[in-house]
């Protein structure tokens, strides 16, 4: 057990992401609010987004850009001294595919409301039944 502890703490930061993951897809199953619902699924993208930001990360890395000096000479780059800059970029993307589908999210709930008067997802499909 204290051999484990060590591996647990330095990983501190994969078991908060594990944790917010957690917390977003009971929200998205368990809730009947579709609201609540929507908070989960924007938790559990915010926590995909934090996990890959956080694996692109490199320790006593610079940044990818090569300045050839007024030497004139060249040398090889080595990679393992320079952050992966692909991860970074994709999350900027993921972070707009999550700002667009938290927006048609919370637009379809407005509409819901206003045909259904209910948020509450039993109540909407016994609506639905009955009609």
């Amino acid at each position: 057990m204290t051999e484990l502890l060590p591996i647990v703490i330095a990983k501190l930061n994969y078991w908060a992401y594990i944790a917010l993951m957690m917390i977003g897809l009971y929200a998205m199953i368990a809730k009947k609010n579709l609201v609540k619902k929507i908070i989960g699924m924007s938790i559990l993208q915010t926590a995909v987004i934090l996990f890959f930001i956080s694996i692109g990360a490199k320790k006593d890395a610079t940044i990818p850009i090569i300045v050839h000096g007024h030497e004139g000479g060249s040398h090889a780059a080595r990679a393992a001294e320079y952050i992966n800059p692909l991860p970074h970029v994709l999350m900027l993307t993921a972070i707009v595919v999550a700002v667009a589908t938290l927006g048609v999210a919370l637009a379809l709930v407005i509409k819901i409301y206003q045909q259904y008067q209910t948020l509450e997802e039993d109540e909407i499909l016994t609506r639905l039944q009955d009609e």
